[in-house]
């Protein structure tokens, strides 16, 4: 430095020709009036030291495979790694005569060597932007480029951290959706020794809520229509931001008709048109309906759906007592079970429908008041007790299977829902029958008579026995009074002995018709089995009764007869009465009498 200093005037201009002589092509050569105190400052500034660190300008003034070589106003040219002129996709970014800010890492002045850093020049000024950001209380762009424990590290230049809690203002479903995504962001720390820094984007969208609610609440009130977008979906409804202001769509207000669940219609982000059914401005709580954007359907619905109408819908609901049909939207009706078939009993509806099943009904009654619909299904097709009785007349004989057994009768199918009932005691004429099911089985194929079909109380009466005629109609002619017979003991009462005639016949032996003596009970006296002899005292087929006795076995058939029939006569109710029975104990005295004079 003293050889500079002392040069003297020569020098300088001999240098300052020299210096001129050698400027290379485009650039500036100085003008012959340029004072001598310019031309020592810029010999001066080409022999400027910079400290290591320092961040500076400089030239590009050659570029190889290995280093780019920049112009910095040293004495020698400063190098740079090639690679840190790499782009992304692996290209040189460099150019001759490009300006580029470096960092003076090192030197050798006796090599006349200087390192230089584009890299870290970057970061020197990235730090530089973030520190006059956090003073500012400014925010500063970045990408998030993957996920760390408890957040993420976000490039702005250089790494920062983003706490999982302050990414967004709720809680984060899937964090790997954040990474490659683009945000601006608040700096709540750092520390450049430690190279630390501390983000946040939820202040930034806390403010950003904040002035939107603020301007939302000034311009909403009840009645207004306004958009929002479904931010949260609840088996109670939809929570909409109106703008900083959540409102609640609950799932009544949602449409007319019915809604199972809110998903089913919206998902997250949706953008919908609402109306403002209720504010609270104190509490910022707003009441959304989007069903009252359209007229309600039951104010019209008398007029389309009139009493009698036929009617098609599509089952959307079944309970215990029937199904609900939706006519239209928000328009329902219930078919009760008792309503759905003419003939079958239906225990549950899904017996006969289906969820989604479409149907046919008739509107039986309408309440628009009361929101409700009557419908039936069956009403919809003949009833078939309408033509039953046409079908088959009293007497008719039909033919059929049986569908079902119980403890009074045979149920047989007749047309198709309709069964009809043979009672147990139709069965047969004769046999004393405990339970059907000793005679027959389920799907046996039988015949039956009609015997009555009673319309109101949908009851068809068959009978099986009928297909033959009552042996006790003919019992007269089988069994004369006064004749001797003899059959089988079926039944031993305290009262008198059951004795089978034929089969399903029976006579009574009652206790004081089987000895001249006093007896109290017959039992003991004959076994079940026993075949016994008596005679025909009298015959009832109306009440199904035949009297018999053992006693008078030894007695002369007319006298005995005669006797037990007078005595058995009732008080007589007129005046023909009174003179038979007397002309009858007249003859019996009379018979007597001879027997007594032949004795």
């Amino acid at each position: 430095m003293e050889n500079t200093q002392s040069m003297d005037s020569e020098d300088i201009k001999k240098n300052e020709n020299e210096d001129i002589g050698d400027a290379m092509p485009g650039e500036p050569v100085p003008a012959e009036g340029e004072t001598m105190e310019n031309l020592m400052e810029m010999y001066e500034e080409s022999f400027k030291r910079f400290a290591e660190g320092e961040v500076v300008n400089g030239r590009i003034i050659s570029v190889d495979k290995d280093h780019v070589l920049v112009d910095i106003g040293y004495k020698s040219e400063g190098q740079i790694r090639i690679h840190e002129f790499r782009d992304e996709n692996g290209e040189i970014k460099a150019e001759v005569g490009d300006t580029v800010e470096v960092m003076v890492e090192w030197w050798d002045d006796e090599n006349e060597v200087v390192v230089l850093s584009k890299e870290k020049a970057e970061k020197v000024k990235v730090w530089e932007e973030i520190k006059e950001t956090y003073d500012n209380d400014g925010t500063i762009s970045g990408t998030i480029t993957s996920r760390v424990k408890g957040g993420f590290s976000v490039d702005i230049g250089v790494q920062a951290f983003l706490p999982g809690s302050q990414a967004d203002l709720r809680p984060i479903r899937n964090l790997d959706e954040m990474v490659g995504q683009s945000f601006d962001f608040k700096i709540l720390k750092y520390n450049r020794k430690r190279s630390n820094i501390v983000l946040s984007r939820r202040v930034i969208l806390e403010a950003e809520r904040e002035a939107k609610r603020s301007a939302t609440l000034a311009s909403i009130y009840e009645g207004k229509v306004v958009d929002g977008v479904v931010k949260n979906i609840t088996e109670y409804g939809v929570f909409v931001d109106l703008g900083g202001v959540d409102g609640l769509l609950h799932i009544t207000d949602i449409s007319w008709g019915r809604v199972k669940h809110p998903s089913d219609l919206f998902a997250i982000g949706d953008e919908i048109q609402v109306k403002i059914l209720n504010l609270d401005l104190e509490r910022e709580r707003v009441s959304l309906g989007m069903k009252q954007l359209t007229p309600d359907p039951w104010t019209t619905a008398a007029e389309k759906y009139p009493v009698g109408s036929r009617v098609t819908g599509r089952v959307v609901s079944l309970t215990d007592y029937g199904a609900f049909v939706e006519l239209e939207e928000g328009i329902e009706g219930l078919i009760h079970v008792s309503e759905m078939s003419w003939t079958r009993k239906i225990r549950h509806p899904s017996k006969v429908v289906a969820v989604g099943d479409e149907v046919e009904a008739v509107v039986l009654d309408i309440k628009p008041d009361a929101r409700r619909i009557s419908l039936g299904m069956k009403q919809a097709k003949p009833n078939p007790w309408d033509v039953i009785s046409e079908k088959y007349p009293v007497g008719t004989t039909i033919e059929g299977r049986i569908k079902n057994i119980t403890d009074f009768g045979l149920f047989i199918g007749i047309d198709e829902g309709i069964d009809g009932l043979v009672h147990i005691s139709d069965l047969s004429w004769t046999k004393r029958i405990k339970h059907p099911g000793d005679l027959y089985k389920k799907g046996d194929l039988v015949q039956a008579v009609v015997l009555d079909i009673d319309k109101k109380s949908e009851r068809f009466s068959l009978g099986i026995k009928q297909l033959q005629s009552d042996p006790w109609e003919t019992v007269n002619e089988r069994y004369e009074v006064g004749k001797e017979i003899t059959g089988t003991v079926t039944n031993l009462t305290d009262f008198g002995v059951f004795v089978e005639l034929e089969e399903g016949i029976e006579g009574l032996v009652h206790v004081s018709e089987i000895s001249k003596e006093k007896i109290k009970t017959p039992v003991g006296m004959f076994n079940v089995g026993d075949l016994i002899t008596a005679r025909v005292m009298n015959i009832n087929s109306e009440e199904r009764r035949i009297g018999l006795s053992i006693k008078r076995l030894d007695m002369p058939d007319d006298q005995a007869l005669l006797s037990e029939y007078v005595s058995s006569m009732r008080q007589p109710t007129s005046a023909f009465g009174e003179i038979l029975r007397e002309n009858l104990q007249e003859k019996l005295n009379s018979q007597n009498n001879g027997q007594d004079q032949e004795t």
